[in-house]
């Protein structure tokens, strides 16, 4: 595993880990890793070449070659697959169904993992999703488990969807919330959990931007550079 110093954000749907994770890899200067995308960028590739999401050994035997960049850039996030922009893409509602379907093949979830450990390169990554600090880094010298309740993880989504122009019920998302935290708690593989020397925080009442101060901070405190230039 790479010696690069690696900070691992963990938690549930909606606790605010994607926006604190480029929030922080950009105060730090750092690579950024969103290992929930890697699973969609799986789904497009499997749709570009022609394999059915249901052969998990076809979609592992895939990951090895794909070529995945994420680009930070001051305002946005770049997705490449293949030297292809697919930020768009990913993020389409059929994109999101084909992840989830094929995310249960555990042979495709065990060949991701060198891809994702070679994130791990100078000056250092922040990693985000759910297993970060339990399976995929166990040895960052920083881990966190960011949380929520599930009423504002539920709020915020709603949010989100009616600032888009989406009419949602609440109530229905609140339901599907606690329905994936159940799930992804009692999986076999890599469930949903606390890494045993993880530094929780309840961002219930936190604007991202304190979230990530306080992150900061933990890195300060572990020696871990802090204002760095931002990776280009």
């Amino acid at each position: 595993m790479s010696e690069a110093p690696v900070v691992t954000i963990d938690g549930p749907g909606g606790a605010g880990k994607g926006t604190v994770s480029l929030l922080l890899a950009r105060r730090l200067g750092w690579h950024y890793l969103d290992s929930g995308a890697l699973y969609r960028l799986v789904a497009v590739a499997a749709a570009r070449d022609g394999i059915d999401l249901d052969d998990g050994d076809a979609l592992a035997r895939r990951v090895p070659g794909l070529r995945i960049e994420f680009r930070l850039h001051a305002d946005t996030l770049q997705v490449l697959l293949d030297d292809v922009d697919v930020t768009a893409a990913i993020r389409e509602e059929a994109c999101a169904r084909a992840a989830s379907r094929l995310a249960v093949h555990a042979g495709l979830r065990t060949a991701l993992l060198p891809l994702q450990r070679a994130f791990a390169r100078p000056p250092g990554l922040v990693a985000e999703g759910r297993d970060m600090g339990t399976v995929v880094f166990p040895q960052a010298p920083l881990k966190i488990f960011l949380t929520a309740s599930a009423e504002q993880r539920a709020r915020r989504r709603w949010l989100q969807l009616s600032a888009a122009g989406v009419d949602a019920s609440l109530a229905a998302i609140l339901d599907d919330l606690r329905r994936r935290d159940a799930q992804d708690a009692s999986r076999t593989t890599a469930p949903l959990r606390p890494a045993d020397d993880a530094v929780l925080i309840d961002s219930s009442d936190l604007t991202a931007d304190e979230v990530c101060a306080r992150i900061a901070g933990h890195c300060q405190e572990r020696g871990l550079t802090v204002g760095t230039d931002p990776v280009p």
